[in-house]
């Protein structure tokens, strides 16, 4: 009789055991899945804001840090359509006018390939509870030359908002220990570039 109680009392501690060792190794890997998911959907936020502030430059000449005067670019501005045709005059073929053909609206171009888009949630961090990516533009100075920039991000905790929140406290130390941005940004107010920190 005490022989089997100590035997099932061993047995439930063997499975406890094994249970707690599965779930220290798969915590993180679910973790890790999560962070992946909720990543690329901030991610494709991130790429949209880049190619509308490409787009917003090519008219106006500089970017913008305001998501409202973005989203009306989005919403009301004309791209125009340029046709490229050598110079008749030109002996050297070498030379070519442009005229512009027409226009076409911003929001056709950026996004025709995703009928339904609300532009307005361009400036919203996905699975945050509609926090706003943080948007910024000015003037970096290149060896004397001012260089438009402009850089819109997102922090982890921000986007991570449910998960386990040591492993995000982790994930952040991470980044900061090696001097990188905790979180996912596009763009820079320090450099002359567009490329986003998953690049």
């Amino acid at each position: 009789m005490v022989k089997n109680i100590v035997q099932i009392s061993l047995l439930v501690v063997i499975i406890l055991l094994v249970y707690f060792i599965y779930e220290s190794v798969m915590k993180p890997v679910r973790f890790n899945k999560s962070v992946d998911q909720r990543s690329k959907e901030v991610i494709q936020n991130l790429i949209d804001i880049r190619t509308a502030q490409l787009s917003y430059k090519s008219i106006h000449g500089k970017y913008t840090s305001s998501f409202d005067t973005l989203i009306a670019f989005l919403k009301t501005g004309e791209i125009p359509v340029v046709k490229i045709i050598p110079d008749p005059t030109d002996t050297t073929f070498t030379k070519t006018i442009r005229d512009t053909i027409g226009y076409i609206p911003v929001k056709d171009s950026l996004f025709r390939t995703r009928p339904g888009y609300n532009l307005e949630n361009i400036k919203y961090v996905p699975q945050s509870d509609k926090k706003k990516f943080e948007l910024n533009a000015g003037l970096v100075d290149k060896g004397g030359v001012h260089v438009n920039v402009f850089e819109a991000s997102a922090l982890y905790d921000n986007f991570l908002i449910g998960l386990d929140k040591q492993l995000i406290t982790n994930l952040i130390a991470s980044k900061e220990q090696i001097e990188k941005f905790p979180g996912l940004k596009v763009g820079s107010m320090t450099e002359a570039s567009t490329d986003g920190n998953w690049e």
